[in-house]
């Protein structure tokens, strides 16, 4: 045995997903695309599981996928997805009587019974009418009950000038609300054909997955319009003196938030369509579509609709990027204006203290002068009393004369002393 990685068969299996079996003319093929829960997963899995009588599964090295019969000539295929499964019946016989009404043998109803009963919720619900050649369907198209108006025909192949089948549909809900879609084979059988039927189905299918984005965008226009409207408003504000900091800041704030959480609710669903719209460019280059003349074709019924939808989505996500960069850009207004008024705080108050400063030291000097001035007092009239007791004792010495030739000096040396002590403790 073979140290496999443990991804090697689930990665393998990827490349063998969405292949169908070959079709041949005359078939029916019966479509459910369904969009799931978390929680129904599980139940949709053990429905797979348990096939009708008769019904017997293939092997399938993926668990995503699962294949089989449900009786003779009924094959299926399931596929689950990202957020999508799709159920699809083939069946080997045309199911419609003559009056186009579509009309399943009991085994079909079974199958389809069983089909139907799927959790999830129905996206996409199509039958798939395939006959032999374009005169097979010409009898069939009247009593079909397509819209003149609305119906899209065109021709579709594999490749640029192989034998095209050509399709017909008018895209509208039809009986138990179904979509039909009508196949002239042309010759065309097997693998080609059935290729080709996919790529129709596929385009369907994620056209309709990508759309899901089209409502979202369309209800959230209302509220980027009113969030840049606030935005404008605050902006002017950002210039007025008189509007306080603290409100400005609570107002952004609230619009910041409002705007990421809408982008959060959002942005899942809208990169999705952008995803989707992508592989609907690559289904429509890839079926090599010819135009009818009298017809529009599955080319333009798409880009008609379709492409104006996804750009949308897309100025959508374009707008609310803008937003979120303006609301920035507010943000940073503001906070220089903070900054501003700070640094204008900051300012004066450097400016006051450097006013008390210089009071301080002019304080500090004249304290200091007059420090000198009592020091000096009182040491002088220390020296002056002990004169006094010399000039009793010597009735010729003059005490005045001394006191006074000494005051110069003792203001001097108490000034210089002073000094002196102020420079030791300021070092």
């Amino acid at each position: 045995m073979l140290n496999e990685h443990d991804l090697r068969r689930r990665i393998v299996g990827e490349m063998h997903l969405r292949r169908w079996p070959h079709v041949c003319a005359p078939s029916t093929i019966i479509q459910f695309v369904r969009v799931l829960e978390p929680d129904q997963r599980e139940a949709e899995l053990r429905c797979v599981e348990t096939l009708p009588s008769g019904g017997v599964a293939g092997r399938s090295e993926n668990p995503r996928h699962r294949a089989g019969s449900l009786g003779p000539g009924i094959a299926f295929g399931w596929e689950r997805q990202s957020e999508a499964s799709t159920t699809t019946l083939f069946i080997d016989r045309l199911l419609v009587d003559a009056q186009g009404n579509f009309a399943p043998d009991p085994a079909a109803l079974e199958a389809l019974s069983w089909a139907k009963g799927m959790p999830g919720k129905v996206l996409r619900a199509i039958r798939v009418l395939i006959v032999p050649d374009e005169d097979a369907a010409r009898t069939l198209i009247p009593a079909m009950g397509y819209d003149p108006l609305d119906l899209v025909s065109c021709h579709i192949s594999c490749q640029d000038g192989e034998q095209a089948a050509r399709v017909w549909s008018d895209f509208r809900f039809r009986d138990e609300g179904y979509g039909q879609i009508l196949v002239a084979a042309n010759g065309m059988a097997g693998g080609d054909l059935s290729r080709s039927v996919q790529r129709l189905q596929e385009l369907g299918n994620y056209r309709n997955l990508a759309l899901l984005g089209l409502p979202v965008a369309q209800d959230g226009w209302k509220l980027l319009d009113r969030i840049e409207d606030e935005l404008s408003d605050l902006t002017s504000q950002v210039a007025d003196p008189e509007v306080r900091d603290d409100d400005l800041l609570s107002e952004v704030t609230r619009l910041s938030m409002e705007l990421i959480a809408h982008s959060t609710e959002t942005d899942y669903r809208l990169s999705a369509t952008e995803a989707y719209a992508t592989i609907v460019e690559d289904r429509l280059e890839g079926l090599h579509i010819r135009a009818c003349p009298g017809h529009p074709s599955l080319a333009d019924f798409t880009q008609r609709r379709f492409l104006p939808a996804v750009r949308t989505c897309a100025a959508h996500r374009r707008r609310e990027e803008q937003l979120a960069q303006r609301t920035e850009r507010l943000v940073s207004l503001l906070r220089t204006r903070v900054e501003t008024r700070i640094e204008n705080q900051n300012g004066r108050l450097l400016a006051s203290m450097e006013r008390s400063s210089t009071r301080q030291l002019r304080l500090q000097q004249l304290v200091e002068g007059l420090s000198v001035v009592a020091l000096s007092y009182y040491g002088i009239s220390l020296i002056a009393h002990m004169l006094e007791g010399v000039e009793l004792l010597a009735p010729h010495f003059h005490a005045h004369l001394v006191v006074a030739a000494l005051t110069p000096v003792m203001v001097i040396g108490m000034y210089l002393g002073l000094h002196h002590l102020k420079k030791r403790i300021l070092d």
